[in-house]
């Protein structure tokens, strides 16, 4: 199965409602007019692959200072040929740039979608968004996509992170029950 096959099978199966519901629609909409659409040479825009790291026994967020886009962020980015998978994409991107090893999706798949523009040359990121769980006496490692790489209370996370973020974590925190 190709990476583009298993984004339409994980987006089919991606429970949403409202907001979610169109995005979920446009989501599958640009796969079937871009057979490139994962990509990030796909000029119409492409998906893309996140997770938020959290620790929920510490009840705190690990965030990246971006550093293209200066803006406190989850784990995230472009899909890469290796990546069978989106769930696999997402959880490379947060091991890569939270340098943590040994962290595990959130089950049950997507937490929530997110289609936001990107600037020079302007394009669409359509982003399929996770949760990962960071393991116990967790160590982070800045990367060289980071500005700064910082832990959050789940309240100051919500305040220095964008709107996208607050929602994600809302999802995570929802779901976690």
């Amino acid at each position: 199965m190709s990476l583009h096959e298993d984004a339409v099978l994980v987006l089919k199966g991606y429970e949403a409602r409202g907001e979610q519901e169109e995005l979920r629609e446009l989501y599958l909409r640009h796969l079937a007019e871009h057979p490139d659409g994962m990509w990030k040479a796909c000029g119409a825009g492409h998906l893309t692959a996140s997770a938020l790291v959290i620790d929920p026994a510490g009840g705190r967020v690990l965030l990246t200072l971006h550093r293209k886009l200066r803006m406190w962020l989850q784990m995230g980015g472009h899909c890469e040929p290796q990546d069978a998978t989106l769930t696999a994409a997402a959880l490379r991107e947060a091991t890569e740039e939270s340098g943590i090893a040994g962290l595990t999706l959130l089950p049950g798949g997507p937490v929530r979608l997110d289609r936001h523009p990107i600037p020079s040359p302007c394009h669409w990121h359509l982003d399929v968004q996770y949760a990962a769980l960071a393991p116990a006496d967790v160590v982070e490692a800045i990367s060289d996509e980071s500005l700064d790489l910082r832990w959050f209370s789940y309240e100051e996370a919500a305040e220095v992170a964008d709107g996208s973020v607050a929602e994600l974590l809302k999802g995570t925190l929802a779901r976690l029950g």
